[in-house]
């Protein structure tokens, strides 16, 4: 072939496998080449099989190691190929934190399903109507599978006829989060390995991964900052430390290495500023036992004097801001993750860099999701942000109503109607205050239906029910009437 002539499409056919060590099983390294992208990667080993023959006898999760967890994975896999997991279709995973939840997600994974994590919690018609609305899978496809912990409980023997995939297709999604958007109910974000995989390179890069790294997650496996700890430990073959709860107590003991059934301590956790404000609460101080190299830090503005406090306790905190719709992490320490761009939109619209100058964040590179960028190609964060003269991103508010409180999204509209559904209560507006521990807390004032006696502890206790233990107003207060605009409009920013 001569120097001009084009280069053909270089391919590996895609492979099933019996698991690892098995005679069908991928070669160690699976590499694709794209007509017209000569060099770019399209197809990787999986990063379960890849931790398992790199690093076999590391701990992968408390116990197990990487080989052990992957034989147990595979035989997850047939199991739930024998309850109708199929590549490429959604599956509803509404289990709690836990081994279950980590051995069905990498099952999923060899399986080439789509994992769709859901809130246990979930009222059976908000599950419904996610797994519905998830934009993956055959078109008019039938009910969406749904692991819950009963059908886990009831998960059928394994078949022998199991597809296992031995590499991850990169564009292929491989997990749909859930996000609640600024205006409206909770959203599909699909993320693909690529996504996942230039976000624990981007992480690693700005905050280092040592080989015995052991990240401390306590944070809910259905949202994404969960999820990113158990597929970074994949991706780098490192530890997952998963709590099946959060207990401050429990964490507490487990950073100072005084949980002899752990192991060594953790060198990594993630928090809000939530917990991090019950650990320095309950008296959390760098010891010589410690080994922790960062608190992650993210989910929600960090109260002022926060970093500070921790600074004084010694302890290590690494300020993060990021998306679902960007696989967790955007801007880590300041500046952007590695392979990220950050600009902010000016007045006029324009995307700039230029420091001093406020306004939305406009985020791009290979962790967005490409289903939500704009038609500039770009993330629209709808956050308010501006960058230094170092390119470091500092938040200062939101372009929305949304409420964060203690790391979870509140949308006051949905909480307005659970209010409202009370016949003593003609109007509702809920609103978030500022919060010591919470971040924000929750609120509402209330207009009582004329004639009619509202009781806020009966109103508060009806809210319980309807409402995730978040969204739940912390304080109610009755008022004649609420201010609006001459037109009519709510102005919410006068609650406050």
């Amino acid at each position: 072939m001569s120097a001009d002539a084009p280069r053909s499409h270089v391919t590996r056919r895609r492979r099933c496998s019996d698991g690892p060590g098995s005679a069908s099983a991928a070669p160690p390294r699976t590499v694709r080449v794209a007509a017209g992208s000569l060099g770019s990667v399209s197809a990787v080993e999986s990063w379960l099989l890849r931790a398992a023959r790199r690093r076999p006898d590391h701990e992968a999760l408390l116990g197990t190691t990487w080989s052990a967890l992957a034989v147990e994975v595979d035989e997850v896999a047939r199991r739930l190929w024998a309850a109708g997991a199929r590549p490429g279709e959604p599956v509803g995973l509404a289990l709690g934190p836990g081994r279950p939840f980590v051995l069905a997600v990498h099952a999923l994974g060899r399986l080439g399903a789509v994992v769709v994590p859901l809130d246990p919690r979930l009222a059976d018609a908000e599950r419904d109507r996610r797994l519905a609305g998830v934009p993956v899978g055959a078109p008019g496809r039938g009910r969406t599978l749904l692991v819950d912990e009963d059908a886990w409980a009831a998960l059928p023997a394994a078949t022998g006829d199991a597809r296992l995939l031995p590499e991850h297709e990169l564009d292929d999604v491989a997990i749909v989060v859930h996000t609640s958007g600024t205006s409206g109910p909770a959203k599909p974000i699909g993320l693909t390995y690529r996504n996942w995989l230039w976000s624990a390179l981007g992480s690693a890069a700005t905050l280092g991964c040592p080989s015995d790294e052991r990240w401390l997650c306590a944070l809910p496996l259905n949202h994404v900052g969960g999820l990113s700890v158990l597929l970074r430990s994949a991706i780098a073959g490192t530890t997952a430390v998963v709590h099946e709860r959060w207990d401050t107590d429990r964490v507490l003991a487990s950073l100072a290495g005084r949980l002899p059934e752990e192991g060594p301590p953790p060198t990594m956790v993630s928090l809000v500023p939530t917990t991090l404000r019950r650990l320095l609460d309950a008296g959390l101080r760098r010891t010589d036992d410690m080994a922790l190299r960062w608190v992650l830090l993210g989910g929600a503005s960090i109260p002022a004097g926060m970093l500070e406090e921790a600074a004084d306790a010694g302890v290590p905190v690494a300020p993060t801001y990021g998306m679902s719709e960007a696989t967790s992490q955007i801007a880590t320490l300041g500046p952007p993750l590695f392979c990220t761009t950050v600009e902010i939109a000016g007045e006029d619209g324009v995307p700039t860099r230029e420091p001093g100058v406020v306004g939305e964040v406009l985020v791009q590179g290979p962790t967005v999701c490409r289903a939500v960028l704009g038609a500039d190609d770009r993330l629209h964060t709808g956050d308010l942000g501006v960058l230094d003269d170092r390119g470091h991103l500092t938040i200062v508010g939101r372009s929305s109503d949304t409420i964060i409180t203690g790391g979870e999204n509140v949308l006051p509209l949905e909480v307005e109607r659970v209010l409202e559904a009370d016949p003593a209560v003609a109007e509702a507006a809920v609103f978030g205050r500022p919060d010591r521990e919470w971040g924000e807390r929750v609120c509402a004032r209330i207009v009582p239906a004329a004639g009619a006696t509202v009781d806020l502890d009966a109103l508060r206790a009806a809210a319980g029910v309807a409402l995730l233990r978040h969204q739940v107003p912390r304080e109610l207060e009755l008022v004649d009437e609420l201010p609006r605009t001459p037109s009519g409009k709510l102005l919410r920013r006068e609650l406050r």
